[in-house]
């Protein structure tokens, strides 16, 4: 396996020199695209789109066809797991994401099993395969996984929660239950992100979305743990490749440091913590992506270039090391033009700093 022609995100990741700021952005394959409702009405549901390798590659490449971006994600749900659990994922228009069986009794939790990704996720391998085929090796593609605590959140909770009440209650009533969970779903992302590397993913993100939810407490006993122990487990290098990984707990800014000795290679920022201050604290340790306020896209394009340039000069006079992207994913109401004035600002900006510094 050979490094893409375009290999900047890669670098960067691995705290290279790059001659520019790599960006991508968290759902650039999504619902603000035209092209992309359009694929998905063809498709049927939400669902089919995903396990469908072709349109799942379509979708995919649509925003690197409109934008010069630096990386790929493979487009998928992180409920792809739970599902290929046996929980029953379906989704219903205006509430989102749904399961049929939720963890709700002790035996259901003690019967669960983590799946052969290549038996019950195959879609998804078939899908990374077309992807990097469809790619020719121009950019990177990303695979990725929700993070074994997201995940349990939307496994107990039966879906989308504003409360996480029945999970919060089972973390402190029931911990064992919760820690079997975790356990359990661990194992199942680790298979899951190494089949996704196997079949060709060159880097690969864990979303650790409801993460910050957790007390500082809570987050060293039923998060970070389970991150590390994926992290651990992860191929590091295929066909002479390293292949680099990206933690990403939303909320997360607390504990930029216990995530910094987990073993990833970049962590993931949200829009609620300075970048700069966010390198100061973990010096060199990894790389860092964000992580722009996704509200910013709402703006003009003047403003949108000024909020990117200021990210880029906080981040400091360094050409290793950032990644540049939102601090989460792109709204469905963002107007597409304004994607095209973000990452030619990004890509601008960053090139004169690098001369600046010289």
């Amino acid at each position: 396996m050979t490094r893409p022609c375009n290999d900047t995100f890669l670098r960067a990741l691995l705290k290279e020199p790059t001659e520019y700021t790599p960006v991508w952005l968290m759902r650039q394959a999504g619902r603000y695209l035209p092209e992309y409702c359009e694929t998905r009405r063809r498709a049927g549901s939400f669902l089919q789109l995903c396990k469908s390798p072709a349109m799942a590659c379509e979708v995919t490449l649509q925003p690197l066809t409109r934008y010069n971006l630096d990386a790929a994600i493979l487009f998928s749900d992180i409920l792809t797991v739970p599902d290929a659990m046996g929980l029953g994922l379906y989704f219903t228009d205006g509430e989102g994401p749904r399961f049929e069986r939720p963890l709700r009794e002790e035996w259901a939790i003690r019967d669960l099993t983590a799946p052969d990704p290549w038996d019950h996720l195959r879609y998804v391998m078939d899908a990374v395969a077309e992807i990097r085929r469809a790619l020719n090796n121009t950019v990177p593609l990303i695979g990725f996984s929700g993070s074994p605590y997201t995940l349990a959140c939307y496994m107990v909770e039966g879906g989308a929660s504003s409360d996480y009440r029945r999970i919060k209650g089972m973390l402190y009533d029931r911990s064992d239950l919760l820690h079997r969970i975790l356990s359990v779903t661990a194992d199942a992302v680790s298979a899951y992100l190494n089949a996704q590397i196997e079949s060709g993913a060159q880097a690969v993100m864990i979303f650790d979305s409801w993460g910050g939810s957790l007390s500082a407490a809570a987050y060293q006993e039923f998060s970070l743990p389970y991150l590390r122990r994926i992290v651990g487990s992860l191929i590091r290098k295929r066909a002479g490749e390293y292949v680099p990984s990206i933690v990403f707990t939303k909320g997360g800014g607390l504990w930029l440091e216990s995530i910094a000795d987990i073993g990833c290679d970049a962590i993931g920022l949200d829009w609620m913590i300075d970048i700069g201050d966010a390198r100061r604290r973990v010096g060199q340790r990894v790389a860092l992506q964000g992580n722009l306020d996704p509200g910013v896209l709402f703006a003009s394009p003047d403003r949108i270039a000024a909020e990117a340039r200021s990210v880029l000069d906080s981040y400091g006079p360094y050409n290793t090391g950032h990644v540049f992207n939102l601090g989460h994913g792109i709204s469905q109401f963002t107007p597409p033009e304004n994607v095209a004035a973000l990452v030619d600002a990004v890509h601008t900006h960053s090139r004169l700093l690098r001369i600046k510094n010289e």
